[in-house]
Formats: structure tokens, sequence, C-alpha cells
């Protein structure tokens, strides 16, 4: 387990392995995700568009003039 030691002003150092395991460098983002009361997962956030294909899996096809009216519609409901 690698552990690490917060600073005065609040700042922490991520281990060598750890960044290379989420292979963050250097100006990368991470997002702290609370998992429990007292526990929390550490995610890069730094993926490309591209690596996000086929996430979600859609139920069907739509058109953007399809997606389109479906947010005007939403917006109107407000």
């Amino acid at each position: 387990m690698s552990k690490a030691t917060v600073t005065s002003k609040g700042q922490i150092t991520i281990p060598s392995s750890i960044r290379s395991a989420l292979n963050v460098v250097a100006g990368d983002r991470v997002e702290f995700v609370r998992t429990a009361d007292d526990r929390f997962e550490v995610v890069a956030v730094t993926q490309e568009v591209v690596e996000l294909r086929g996430m979600i899996k859609a139920k069907r096809t739509v058109s953007i003039d399809e997606m389109n009216k479906a947010v005007r519609a939403k917006a109107g409901q407000r």
C-alpha cells in the first residue's frame, strides 16, 4: 500500500507507482469519488473522448434532429 502526507496547504504528492498505474503526469486531473463514508477512489479524468466510445449502450440510434427536439422539449418543461 502506498502512503502520502498532507501538507499544511492540503496538498499531497501521489506516489510514483500510483501515478504510473493511473497513467497520469503533471498537469493531468484526478477526481476523488466517495465510495463509502470514510473511503474515496482516485480516478484519472484525462481520457480522450474517443476512449469513451461504447461505454453507454443505446437502446436505439437517434438522429441529431431527434436529440435537438428532445432537448427543446425538456427545456420547455422548466
